[in-house]
Order: structure tokens, then C-alpha cells, then sequence
């Protein structure tokens, strides 16, 4: 595969060396080889650092393929950005620790049907099933939406042209980015249905208690970028929040569990 543009996956961990090293080994494994891998480790202290070294030893040996750094940053997106800095690859595909490729093969199934697009994403698995994206994007997608950035293959030059993540937010900078890269910018993207990533559902942005940070994080970006579109992002907000209460609501299930009973069917004379 000669022809398949060279990859950066970057890593970035922060104490977590139980999770790190279901990532490298899913790295190391791959049949896949026109990659380099980047780690930046945020100076751990619990063991990290020593399964990165014992990664040096069983690295399937790309020349310059590996590359590592163990030091404080301010927080992921500003590893990310270091991370970006020092790639080489033609695309960035971000794996952070406790993140892993589905099978050995992947990357190998992934760039057989590449078609060199600014952005290509795949599907997700997690613990609590398979995060499926649509084909066709939009600002509606975005609204509540996104793609799975452990699943996305991004081409570096976009970085370039529009900017690193932004390290002023501390959860949806990758989400903001999309909306950047592909609703303002209109880059070309692609969706490949195929299940890259297991994601790991500890991180940060799925914890319940940082919920109301990612939501104020959201909505500062939307009123930022789409000032006049806001007050519709509002108003869908509210419409998807009172369907879900009615959705939850139990009086709706007894009354959905009621029309299938015999009871029911009895009354109406069936």
C-alpha cells in the first residue's frame, strides 16, 4: 500500500497506564505500518512512563515511527496541539489513552477505501453499544451532535489553515473544531461505516458532573459563531428537552404499555 498517505496517531495520557497500554498494544499490532506514533504523556507519575518504555521495546520497528514526551501540559487540547506540532503524517488520527483500534487489521481496512477527503469518520464502539454517524453533515448535526474524534482521520494542513484546538475550552474543543473545519470552512469529509475505535466512556466529556461545563462550553461557541441562529438552537433545545421529558415520562409508558394490553383490547371490544 504504497500509496496510502502516512498517518500520525497521537496519544495523549495523563496517569492512566492501565488504559495506555490497551492503546499501544492495539497500535503495536496493527498490520498497518506507514504511521508514526506520538505519545505525549502530561508527567505521570503512577507507571505510565514505564509502560511507554516497555512500548519502546515491542514497537514493530518503522524508522522514526516513534516518538514520546513525558512533561506538564495545561490540560488535553494543549497535548493535542503539541502532539499536531511535531507530526509528520499527512493526516491525524487522535487515540487517547484507554481508546483502542477495534482489530489488527483496521487501518489496513480503513486506507483501502480512503479517498484522501480533509476529514473521513468512522464509527464508534463503547461499552454501552455502537455510535453510528451519518453520512450527509450539517449545522443541525452539530447543534446537539458531533463525530467521533477518536474515529476521524484529519488531514494536518487543515490545522494549518483554521487553527489548533482551542485550549481556552476544556471539553468540546474538538467538537468546535468540526464545526470550523467543515460547516465554515466547508472542508470535503467522508463517512467509511466501519468500526475503528473502542472509546473508552471514563473520559472527561462523559462524566455526568461535567455536563453543565460542556453545555455552557457549547453554547458560547454556537452564539459565537452563529449569533443569528442562536435563539433557534434555543427554541430546538427546549422542543428536544420537553419530548424527552414526555418520553420519560411514566404516565406515558403506563399508557403505551395500557394500548397493548388485553384490558385495552377488551374495552374497545377486539
Amino acid at each position: 500500500m504504497t500509496n496510502t498517505p502516512k498517518l500520525s496517531i497521537i496519544t495523549v495520557n495523563l496517569n492512566n497506564a492501565s488504559g495506555l497500554r490497551k492503546t499501544l498494544d492495539s497500535v503495536a499490532d496493527q498490520t498497518f505500518t506507514n504511521y508514526e506514533h506520538i505519545i505525549m504523556d502530561g508527567g505521570s507519575t503512577e507507571g505510565s512512563v514505564e509502560v511507554i518504555k516497555a512500548y519502546e521495546k515491542q514497537y514493530n520497528g518503522i524508522e522514526n515511527g516513534l516518538y514520546w514526551l513525558s512533561e506538564p501540559d495545561k490540560g488535553i487540547y494543549n497535548a493535542m496541539n503539541k502532539g499536531i506540532k511535531r507530526a509528520k503524517g499527512e493526516y491525524c488520527l487522535f487515540l487517547n489513552s484507554g481508546d483502542w483500534l477495534i482489530e489488527k487489521t483496521i487501518l489496513n481496512q480503513i486506507f483501502e477505501k480512503f479517498k484522501n477527503k480533509d476529514i473521513v469518520y468512522c464509527d464508534i464502539q463503547t461499552e454501552r453499544g455502537v455510535l453510528m454517524y451519518p453520512d450527509k453533515l450539517s449545522l443541525l448535526t452539530f447543534f446537539f451532535h458531533s463525530i467521533g474524534h477518536p474515529a476521524s482521520f484529519i488531514r494536518r494542513d487543515i490545522f494549518q489553515k483554521i487553527g489548533m484546538f482551542s485550549e481556552e475550552l476544556k471539553i468540546v474543543s474538538d467538537w468546535e473544531f468540526f464545526i470550523k473545519a467543515i460547516i465554515i470552512q466547508q472542508c470535503s469529509y467522508e463517512h467509511l461505516p466501519i468500526l475503528l475505535t473502542f472509546f473508552n466512556n471514563d473520559g472527561v466529556s462523559s462524566k455526568r458532573k461535567f455536563k453543565t461545563i460542556e453545555n455552557n462550553e457549547r453554547e458560547k461557541v454556537l452564539k459565537h459563531f452563529f449569533p443569528l441562529m442562536y435563539d433557534d438552537y434555543l427554541m430546538l433545545k427546549k422542543i428536544k428537552s420537553d419530548l424527552k421529558y414526555y418520553h420519560d415520562s411514566r404516565i406515558i409508558q403506563f399508557a403505551e404499555k395500557f394500548q397493548k394490553s388485553k384490558f385495552y383490547k377488551f374495552l374497545r371490544g377486539e
